[in-house]
């Protein structure tokens, strides 16, 4: 996957989410978003938050890389 895809900035975060990054990893960590499938995730974020299935995919991604 090209880093492109999950390497975004607060800025492009909070105009598509409302949130900032850091927002977002302490929502996925209280998901215990590490222990699930990506696609569990993204799923949580569209129907929990209302993220557009693009940005709940690379907040996912941007989540998971973190992790690694």
């Amino acid at each position: 996957m090209k880093k492109e895809y999950w390497d975004v900035t607060d800025e492009q975060v909070i105009e598509k989410t409302g949130k900032k990054i850091s927002e977002w990893i302490k929502i996925l960590d209280k998901f215990k978003a590490a222990e699930k499938k990506s696609n569990e995730v993204v799923a949580h974020l569209q129907s929990e938050y209302n993220v557009p299935r693009y940005w709940a995919r690379t907040l996912t991604t941007h989540y998971i890389k973190s992790k690694e």
